[in-house]
């Protein structure tokens, strides 16, 4: 992956102790899912399976929300930065084009007034 935008404060703890593309990768996986993250894994979770053991432990000893969020607007940047077009990252993350473009574009141009009115001030 190239440089990828900084994550949001949600999503932080997850960076910085998985690394951006497992974070990312676990996400994507379990984004909005509700999870138990066990200090001491057994070995038979499918989180296990994609992070790891000492992922899982280092993820419990956060105490995290139980649910995963699942930091859209984040993911898609992450996407965007892969040269994926807006109808292929709605796609992915099951959100419309409409979602994308205003998670990748979220301050656009004011838009001007009639062209006719006054200024108050």
């Amino acid at each position: 992956m190239t440089a990828l935008p900084p994550p949001p404060a949600h999503v932080e703890p997850y960076v910085r102790v998985l690394g951006p593309e497992l974070a990312f990768k676990f996400l994507m996986e379990f984004g909005g899912a509700e999870l138990y993250l066990s200090p001491t894994p057994q070995g038979r979770s499918e989180v296990e399976e994609l992070i790891g053991p000492e992922k899982v432990a280092q993820l419990a000893a956060l105490y995290l929300p139980r649910r995963v969020p699942t930091a859209k607007p984040w993911l898609a940047a992450v996407l965007k930065t892969q040269g994926l077009s807006h109808a292929k990252i709605a796609r992915r993350l099951h959100a419309s084009d409409v979602a994308v473009r205003g998670w990748l574009n979220p301050d656009p141009a004011p838009a001007a007034g009639p062209p006719r009115q006054t200024s108050l001030f």
